[in-house]
């Protein structure tokens, strides 16, 4: 099922459009209010400066003093009640607004702007928690997805209908008000259609203190390594995004030549590019949460920001064009095709760590996990735009800019991987699963989303347990002989994804022992432990007996068995249909198309070696 399917589902489309309606009032509000200070009010320079430059802190003062508090309400209260709650205090802040529009009142309006951080924070801890209560495990990727998209799409809208409204000559200040409340209205009348979703803590202890919650939020936070590198990493997407948007006005007027249709087009280009990354997340990780993404969405911010620093390092020949004469000008493309990609990019980096943070992290303190991040994101975003004025005031150009953040980025997400190998691990067996193979997965509902299960399978080549790592839902533990654990490069994968290396009672006793010893406590943990019974690859396309092993297993820890078949693979890519003396193991059959097909789990009592092997068999067929 294509993800724009849940568009038309009651679980998730009333709430996607009360969190993209929410993004539109936001900014449609921020930049009415940036328009009339500093277009209509005939202040001076430093005065409007001082009302632009106090928004946006102002805007993001509530993450700091109350996420930790909206993480507690949105675990011990029911979700849809609180969303409800903060959709009639938006009213009343817009209501405030109308009355500061109409009478150009930019102190009140200034208190409203902070009570809508306020209403932003409180939403942000519920709008990524309710994610995994709504939507099954497959579809979590393609609803954060277009999560990411409609809210890029309602910013950008709501930056143009602002500003844009604001301007229109006698009437702007009404058109604004008038905006701002029937969207707030709306939102809340959408949001009466969110089905229940209830408290996943709801005996926690409230701490009214917001301090030492802010504290404990954080510690929270980092309790797991991957979930808080995870977050560190959105957070560096925010850095990277409010440099960017930061600069794009001045590279828009002094390197591009052009006016404020041009700003527009740019803002556009990369809203428009971010939500096309966000949605091709779920095709090309195949509906799984795959942070292998992250790394490529990391290069690509950092080769096309270094190109579009490139395109147009200096200052513009002609100045004041709009938006078409811009597009019709000379190396204007390439800027469009970077804008576009960096916007692409961005989505293919932050969506699989959101969809990463929901999965990996516990349901009873999600939220206050997410609220964690959104801390974190906002100490990034100071930092972000404290980093752009500083290397303004040193006297760097907005392109410098761009090519500094660019080469930080890098150097940053290297940082990161290298804190976390899984990321990298997962990059490396995405990459060399998708060049080689075409995949296609049957029955991947029967694997357990939670809890215990032995997987067996039949063993063709050997790349097959990436294939697996690469198709399955869950982090998997692999039994594989030590030989090939130990193949070089492959090594690094397999031993981050922590793949149990095994041996022959004859060859090692000693890894054989510790091999059982480690499934046994990985099924103890409620790992999901996977097994090629056969005990080696297959040398002639046919399977070979299952070892008594797996009953071995099974009799220690009696746990659900998956049985699940690899076909197709037989001739292909490092399997053993060629002598290596005569062919150098060159496949035979390059982007080989390959199933995995999985069948319904079985108690361990009612399975034995060899009904698992006349299982798997029939599950592959002739199709070897």
């Amino acid at each position: 099922m294509s993800q724009f399917a849940l568009l038309g589902s009651r679980r998730f489309a009333p709430f996607f459009w009360t969190q993209a309606l929410a993004a539109f009032n936001d900014n449609a509000f921020r930049y009415a209010l940036v328009t009339l200070a500093v277009f209509k009010m005939g202040l001076s320079d430093q005065q409007a400066a001082l009302y632009t430059n106090l928004a946006p802190a102002l805007f993001i003062l509530p993450f700091f003093l109350f996420s930790a508090s909206a993480g507690q309400l949105a675990e011990k209260l029911e979700k849809t009640r609180i969303i409800r709650y903060v959709k009639l205090f938006e009213i009343a802040a817009m209501a405030l607004a109308a009355y500061g529009f109409i009478s150009h009142h930019l102190s009140l309006l200034l208190i409203v702007l902070l009570m809508m951080g306020l209403h932003s924070t409180v939403f942000g801890p519920i709008k990524y928690a309710i994610l995994p209560q709504a939507l099954k495990p497959a579809e979590l990727v393609g609803g954060n997805g277009l999560v990411e998209m409609g809210t890029q799409i309602a910013i950008l809208l709501g930056m143009i209908a602002g500003s844009t409204l604001m301007l229109v000559a006698g009437w702007g200040s009404h058109f604004s008000a008038v905006l701002t409340i029937g969207v707030a209205i709306i939102g809340y009348l959408i949001s009466r259609a969110i089905p229940t979703a209830p408290a996943t803590a709801p005996d926690l202890a409230f701490n009214w203190n917001p301090f030492t919650e802010t504290m404990r939020v954080l510690r929270i936070t980092r309790d797991d390594r991957a979930v808080f590198n995870a977050v560190l990493g959105i957070s560096w997407f925010w850095f990277f995004g409010v440099v960017l948007t930061a600069q794009l006005p001045l590279y828009t007027r002094i390197n591009l030549g052009g006016d404020g249709t041009v700003n527009t087009l740019v803002l556009t280009l990369f809203s428009i590019g971010t939500g096309v990354g966000s949605l091709m997340c779920e095709k090309l990780s195949g509906k799984r949460v795959e942070i292998g993404l992250v790394p490529l969405g990391a290069f690509g911010l950092t080769a096309f920001g270094i190109d579009l620093f490139l395109a147009r390092p200096g200052v513009a020949m002609v100045r004041g064009m709009d938006w078409l004469a811009f597009l019709h000008a000379a190396g204007s493309w390439r800027i469009v095709f970077d804008l576009t990609l960096i916007g692409v990019f961005a989505g293919f980096y932050v969506v699989p760590l959101f969809a990463f943070v929901q999965s990996r992290t516990p349901k009873d303190r999600l939220s206050r996990v997410i609220a964690g991040n959104n801390i974190l994101n906002a100490l990034f975003i100071v930092a972000g735009s404290c980093f752009g004025l500083v290397l303004e005031r040193l006297g760097w150009s907005a392109a410098h800019i761009f090519l500094s953040a660019a080469v930080l980025n890098v150097l940053v997400a290297a940082y990161i991987f290298t804190l976390v190998p899984e990321f990298l691990m997962r990059f490396i067996t995405w990459v060399l699963v998708n060049v080689l193979y075409r995949i296609r997965v049957d029955g991947m509902r029967h694997v357990p989303e939670e809890g215990p299960a032995l997987l067996v399978c039949n063993h063709v080549s050997f790349m097959d347990p990436l294939i697996l790592m690469a198709s399955l839902r869950r982090p998997a533990r692999f039994v594989m002989y030590y030989k090939i654990f130990n193949v070089p490069l492959l090594h690094f994968v397999f031993k981050t994804a922590k793949a149990i290396p095994i041996a022959g009672q004859k060859e090692d006793p000693a890894i054989l022992q510790q091999a059982f010893e480690e499934v046994d406590a990985a099924l103890a943990r409620g790992e999901l432990v996977c097994i090629f019974p056969e005990g080696g690859l297959t040398k002639d396309g046919d399977m070979a007996p299952f070892r008594p092993g797996v009953e071995k297993i099974l009799a220690r820890r009696p746990v659900p068995v998956v049985p699940m078949a690899l076909r197709g693979l037989w001739g292909s890519v490092w399997s053993r249909r060629d002598s290596m003396l005569r062919r150098a193991r060159l496949p035979r059959r390059f982007r080989a198309r390959v199933e995995l097909v999985v069948d319904e789990p079985r108690a361990a009592e009612q399975v034995n070696a060899a009904s698992l092997e006349a299982r798997v068999q029939a599950l592959r067929g002739d199709l070897a």
